[in-house]
């Protein structure tokens, strides 16, 4: 082999080395910018449920007897269908989206605000941005801010839910500012009058705010001629015991408050109440200048994702205003005695057993 053959072949080995370590280097700055870019995650849950009137009320409501208080979601008898949740969703390190569906009853109720066939199952749907540590901007559909109890059961202790949570907002469409301030918070948004979730309807806009600091939340929405003031906190007593705490007073529509306490007794059981007053002044639940008080007590056992969850609830209203199973009604007849005065009672009381999955 003489020197040219040597110097040739030395000069082709340093070029396949080179080329090797630019394709390793192209390879390994592949590799870390695949495992750094955001992965799409899905997550969700599944509920059914069995409820029946225990008293003041019927199963069969055909004849006009009250079925369930006039709360959201759980208020069907027998077996009954929740929804089925899907959540799709994309975090990266400056930016992400959440796009929500929602299929069933439940989901139906929780999007009435909807005014076209392919949105009535989107819960949420919002794009944000980290403008910086302290600070994210999100625009888009995203559940309410205001109240102690959400749409989605994975996230309520009691199955069956509140008068607030019932007449007070679901979910808002806007632009918001979400603002870390040490070991405050603030929130800061406009949005589109309550539910209307699609588009603006009206032309107006609503401002929205919470301030939070040390496990409790202080909100608002103002409009015109309209606001919502609301409280929301909650603490760990001790390792096994919790206090949640809600206050709410929306103009002209309701006054109401609650506590929830729950304990639990190992890591797969525990037991809580819930107990709250609502008084009507405008928004319709029941009769004006009327109140309710609502006493739920649920136990939750977990058997890996899924949640059981048996309830009993007590309504208790200030005037005789549930309709009792009057067997005889004949809704056809004008004059039928049933009719004309039925048997009315102050309080309606139920159970229920729930199925929660998530995942």
């Amino acid at each position: 082999m003489n020197q040219n053959t040597n110097l040739i072949m030395k000069k082709f080995l340093s070029i396949v080395m080179v080329t090797i370590l630019s394709l390793s280097y192209n390879n390994t700055f592949a590799q870390e910018e695949e495992s750094s870019a955001p992965a799409l995650s899905i997550s969700g849950s599944a509920d059914a449920y069995y409820r029946a009137v225990l008293s003041g009320g019927t199963n069969d409501a055909s004849d006009g007897s009250s079925l369930a208080p006039s709360t959201s979601f759980a208020n069907q008898t027998g077996f009954a269908l929740g929804m089925a949740n899907v959540i799709l969703g994309l975090e990266g390190e400056k930016s992400g989206f959440v796009a929500d569906l929602v299929f069933g009853p439940r989901g139906t109720d929780a999007v009435f605000g909807s005014t076209t066939a392919s949105s009535s199952i989107v819960n949420q749907l919002y794009a944000y941005w980290n403008v910086s540590e302290a600070v994210t901007l999100t625009i888009g559909n995203f559940n309410t801010f205001l109240g102690y109890e959400v749409i989605s059961p994975t996230a309520n202790y009691n199955y069956s839910t509140s008068y607030m949570f019932s007449y007070g907002p679901f979910s808002h469409s806007g632009l918001k500012a979400d603002i870390t301030l040490g070991e405050a918070s603030l929130m800061l948004a406009v949005l589109n009058p309550t539910d209307a979730t699609d588009y603006n309807p009206t032309g107006d806009y609503f401002f929205g705010a919470q301030l939070g600091f040390g496990g409790a939340y202080l909100n608002t929405i103002l409009g015109d001629d309209f606001y919502q003031v609301d409280l929301t906190a909650g603490w760990d007593l001790t390792d096994a015991i919790y206090l949640g705490v809600n206050a709410t007073k929306a103009k002209d529509n309701f006054t109401g408050a609650a506590l929830y306490v729950q304990n639990s007794f190992s890591d797969d059981f525990s037991l809580g109440i819930r107990g709250e007053y609502f008084k009507d002044e405008g928004v319709g639940a029941i009769a004006l200048d009327e109140n309710v008080i609502d006493l739920t007590l649920s136990a939750n056992y977990s058997v890996g994702a899924l949640t059981i969850i048996p309830e009993f609830r007590m309504d208790m209203l200030s005037y005789d205003g549930f309709v009792e199973d009057n067997d005889g009604w004949d809704l056809t007849d004008p004059d039928d005695p049933f009719l004309i005065n039925p048997t009315l009672s102050k309080s309606l009381s139920s159970f229920t057993l729930a199925a929660v999955y998530a995942f």
